[in-house]
């Protein structure tokens, strides 16, 4: 068991060492990107399947309170929590389209879109298509 944990971290430290060397500017700009959509009074929506879920609602929980610092709270919402519209919008039309209804209620021109894991990104197009057409 010790030794499957060590291993763990290791992997978990090595995909990190890995990311900033290849993703650090990547990461930067769109940081620099959402920042600017919040100064200019826009929000950023998030998404997920299972982890990506919760991880979609531990980001959106950050930026609402605070993170490190104080400051005021910022317009983040996790598509991934109100299950009356969740199971509503799969009811009556299609678990496919649980998001992109959402973007289309709560998206305006300039607000970010943050959905993680490709599958996600392939299984939900239509939050993509959605979002796209707002701007």
């Amino acid at each position: 068991m010790k030794e499957s944990v060590a291993r763990s971290l290791k992997e978990g430290a090595d995909l990190r060492s890995k990311m900033a060397e290849t993703m650090s500017a990547e990461i930067v700009s769109a940081a620099t990107a959402i920042a600017e959509a919040f100064k200019a009074g826009r929000k950023l929506l998030l998404f997920g399947n299972g982890g990506s879920a919760a991880d979609a609602q531990h980001i959106a929980a950050e930026f609402m309170n605070r993170f490190l610092i104080e400051r005021p709270p910022l317009p983040a919402i996790a598509l991934t929590t109100d299950t009356s519209v969740l199971t509503s919008i799969a009811n009556d039309y299609a678990f496919d389209e649980i998001f992109s209804k959402q973007v289309k209620a709560l998206g305006r021109r300039g607000t970010w879109l943050s959905g993680s894991r490709p599958a996600v990104l392939r299984e939900r197009p239509q939050a993509l298509r959605a979002a796209k057409k707002l701007g």
